[in-house]
Order: C-alpha cells, then structure tokens, then sequence
C-alpha cells in the first residue's frame, strides 16, 4: 500500500444576512448553495451508498456559516432565490429553442436546478446541517469547526480574544452537529506560535496550516498566488522564504506542535496547484464552463474557458458532455498524482504517509462548476483503489498518531504565506479599532445578560476576517468599510447603553437582535475567563 489520503474542505462565507443582496451581501450564501454545497451534498451522499467506510473528506463549517445555513429567514430567501433561478432557465429554454448549443445548454441549467430544488425540499427537508450530521454519524465524512466568525487570530492581540473565538466556535458546533470537534481549520490557516495551547484546552486533537510553514522555505501553495477566485495577485518580487532555517518537516506526517497534543497537517503542495492554480491546474481547461461571462438577460452560463488568452467576446459555446468527459479524465489523473506522490515518499523513507489536499469547498461547482464532479470522481477511483486508503483528519492522529513534534513559525495561507493580505495600508486602520473595543469589553461581558450577549455578537463580528480581505481584494471593498463600521458602532451604542443604564435602549437591543443574531447561546463569560476551561476534553 502506497499510504492513506485526507481531502479536507473548508467552508466559509461571511456573516450576511439580512446585509445587502446582489451584488454583495446574502445572495452570497444562496449561490453558494445551489452551485456548491447542495451538490457537494448530493455527490457525498451518492458516495455513501457505494463506498464503505471513510471517503476521505474532513469539511470544515465555520460557525457564522453554520449559523446562517440553519437560519429561517436565510432558507426562505434562498428558496425565493432558487425558485428566481429555475425561472431564468425555463424562460432560456424558450428564449433560445431552435438556437443549437445554447438551447440544450439552457435545459442542462433548468434540470440541474430542479434537480437541487428536490434534493434541498424532498429528500433534505431545507436541513443542510442534518444532511452533513448524517454523513458523519455515518462514519463517511468528518466535519471540522473553526473560530466562530472567522477572526484572523494572529492580529487580534488579545489572548481572551483569541479563546473567545475558538470557544465560542466549538460551542456552535456542538450545538449544531451534535458532536464536539476533533479537527480545527484555523481561519486563513493563520498561525503564530502559541495558539495550539487554545486548541488543546477546547479539546481539538489536529489543525491545519500552509506548506511553507511545516517544510520552510519559500511560500507555496495558495500563497504563491495565482489562483482560481477572488484572491490577489502576489508581486514575484515580494516574495520571500517564510523560514530561515533549513527544511523543517514532511507534508506527509502529522506533528505534535510544541509541548501539546494537538497535531498540525500540511497541505501537499503538488495536489494543490493542480486544482488552484487557475494557469496550470483543471479549472483552466478549454472544456470547462467559463465563470465571467454571463447572458446579459437571464444572468445564466452559455460559454467556456476556450483558452487561457481568449477575450471574453471570444468565448466559444459551452458542452456540458464536452465538460463531464473532462472532469472524469482529470479525476482519474489526480487518482494517478496521489499514487505517484505517496509512491515517491514511500520510496524515499520507506514508510507509509498521509497526503493532504486542502482547498475552499466554494472552488467546487462555484468558480469551478465542473469541480463538484471531478471531487465525486476523484474520491469514488481511489476508494477503489487497492493501494490507497482514504481516511478523514481524525482518523489519521488517532490510527497513526504523529511520532515527533515541530515549532512552527508565523503565516498563513494567504498572498505571500504571511499576513500581508490582512495587514496593509487598506487595512492597518481596522486593528486598533478592533483592539480598543476588545479592552473595553473586558470590563463588560463579566455578566451574562441580554445586552452582554448582544455585545458579544457584535464583538465576534467585528473580528472576522473577512472585511479586510475584501477591502484587500478590492472584491467589496466599499461593502466590507461599511460592514466593518457598522459593527463597530453597534458595539458602541451597547457597551455605552450598558455603561449608562439607559433603559430606553430596550427597543434598540430587539432591532440589533434581530439584525445579528447568531450564536444563540452564546457566553459572554468565555471572553473574562469566567468560562474558561469549561470545553475541555
């Protein structure tokens, strides 16, 4: 046997409801869901029937997205938005009858959209989170947790602030899939020394970071830039090694970290750039459907990638068979890149390694539409393969628990493998801002009332990483201020109706409530150390 093989997916939006539609804002999750969770789902549980044990997946659902999915009003706008789409599609195919291509393109959208719409309503129930909760109480799939709204934790400064995110996080995922976490996806992979000891004490066993931060060397992976999505260009220049010292660790071992008992996995780098490189990597093919150029009516797909420099108004028409035949043939290539990497680490140390193939789940049928069958592809051709086993994160520290630790320098996954893409003139001024109203909560969030936990809401959304990245992108830059500020001046009309006593501030509260209103029993207490410790195990 060659070695054992870890798919791990991590999935993340926003906090957005009720915060803007089109162009930025809600319809986020709602596209997300039908073009990639929902098949994602579908896909994993046409896995389950054929495939015995394990298919290999660890997906991670950050807790603000887990909040979002089971929320009622997000699910009522996501079945207008659907019901929106199906009717696009329908009106396509009269639009287009007797026009070759484009007419059976148009029913290809129209099925594939009645196709989620009675999956999400008759075989799912709207309950995307029980679907997920089926699969791994199944022993199919694990799913992970994260920080509670994704907070860029190397930045904050503040070491209640850091516990408060990953507790409160851990919190939410109990509370939404039943079952406390073994593995935890570190937002934007972004560590720095230390934060290993939160996770040991929330009862994490593993956690994920970047190549470069377990090999040395210079920054590979995502943070070489290039990739398929809204991500940043990165300046060749800038580039610089993430570790001075000589090589330090294997992609394909767990690793203690430090003195504690939670191992650090790497993602392999050649099965990355396969997937994310949007120069050399699948999504690129000519066959693939092409993500920016949209039918100027109905908003819906008709053309394909064609060539790496085809104008958009070059764009040749889209072949969904043309498409499917790709996506198995690059399923059965990454089958052979998986082999060949466990076959030459084999060969090099004659021991069995563990291959980690980490990417954002909103590649999968999002950027890359044809991504979600090359996944089903993918995990059905190794699950019959004799000489790989698929096996989740957990499974790896507990079957083969790591034999040595590492320290691990500072970084993350983002441009550069450091924190540029977090921290730069767009964003330096969001930090303090951050770090003033962290000091002041401390003095606020010892009692546990309704303001107090409305306080915290507001304080865990502040925190998420996502405003300076879209500022950084340039993706939603306006959005992401506003977003970033309103918050930040909900925080303090809280915290000074708190300080006041002010009654009147009653009214107030019930709007913010039901403005912001995830983490329904969340606990202020976790941010003063009043709570601390009380996840552990």
């Amino acid at each position: 046997m060659a070695g054992t093989a870890t798919f791990v997916l991590h999935t993340h939006l926003p906090y957005c409801r009720l915060a803007g539609r089109w162009p930025h804002g809600e319809e986020w999750i709602h596209e997300a869901l039908l073009e990639c969770y929902l098949p994602l789902i579908r896909a994993f549980r046409r896995l389950s029937t054929t495939v015995d044990g394990s298919l290999g997946i660890t997906i991670n659902v950050t807790p603000i997205l887990a909040e979002q999915l089971k929320d009622p009003l997000v699910i009522e706008h996501f079945r207008d938005y659907l019901g929106d789409r199906i009717g696009r599609a329908e009106r396509d195919t009269e639009r287009f009858t007797g026009s070759g291509p484009r007419a059976e393109t148009a029913r290809y959208h129209f099925a594939r959209y009645a196709d989620i719409r009675r999956l999400f309503e008759d075989e799912l129930g709207g309950d995307v989170l029980g679907a997920l909760a089926a699969l791994e109480a199944s022993g199919h799939i694990e799913i992970a947790s994260s920080a509670a709204t994704h907070g860029y934790l190397p930045l904050l400064g503040d070491e209640d602030a850091i516990r408060f995110q990953i507790e409160t996080g851990v919190q939410s995922h109990i509370a939404n899939f039943g079952r406390p976490p073994r593995s935890f996806w570190l937002p934007e992979c972004a560590y720095r020394p230390g934060l290993e000891r939160f996770l040991e004490a929330a009862g994490i066993k593993a956690f994920f970071v970047e190549t470069h931060l377990v090999t040395g060397g210079t920054a590979r992976g995502k943070a070489l830039g290039g990739m398929v999505g809204p991500y940043p260009p990165l300046d060749p220049s800038s580039r610089r090694p993430a570790d001075a010292g000589p090589h330090r660790g294997t992609t394909f071992r767990p690793y203690w970290v430090g003195q504690s008992r939670v191992a650090v996995m790497a993602r392999n780098e050649q099965t990355g750039l396969q997937v994310w490189s949007a120069a050399h990597g699948y999504p690129g093919d000519a066959a693939y459907r092409e993500f920016h150029k949209k039918d100027a009516e109905s908003g819906l797909h008709y053309w394909r990638v064609t060539g790496p420099d085809a104008d958009l108004g070059a764009k040749a028409e889209y072949d969904p068979e043309r498409a499917s035949e790709a996506a198995q043939r690059h399923a059965a290539d990454f089958r052979d890149l998986v082999k060949r990497e466990l076959y030459l680490y084999e060969n090099g140390t004659n021991e069995h390694g563990n291959l980690v193939a980490s990417y954002d789940t909103e590649l999968y049928g999002h950027w890359w539409l044809e991504g979600v069958e090359w996944f089903e592809g993918v995990i059905r051709l190794l699950a019959a393969d004799p000489d790989v086993t698929l096996t989740t994160a957990e499974g790896v520290v507990r079957n083969d628990p790591p034999n040595a630790s590492i320290e691990l320098p500072e970084g993350s996954w983002g441009a550069g493998g450091d924190h540029r893409t977090w921290m730069n003139d767009q964003t330096a001024w969001t930090w303090p801002e951050i770090q003033r109203r962290q000091h002041r909560a401390h003095a606020l969030l010892a009692n546990d009332t309704e303001a107090t936990r409305q306080l915290a809401r507001e304080l865990l959304l502040l925190q998420s990483s996502d405003w300076q990245f879209l500022m950084t992108t340039g993706q939603a830059h306006d959005y992401a201020v506003e977003r970033f500020n309103s918050h930040a001046a909900r925080f303090d009309a809280i915290a000074n109706a708190i300080e006041s006593g002010d009654p009147a501030f009653a009214n107030e509260l019930v709007q913010l409530e039901h403005l912001d209103n995830p983490f329904p029993n969340i606990d202020p207490g976790i941010f003063t150390g009043r709570a601390q410790g009380a996840l552990a195990g």
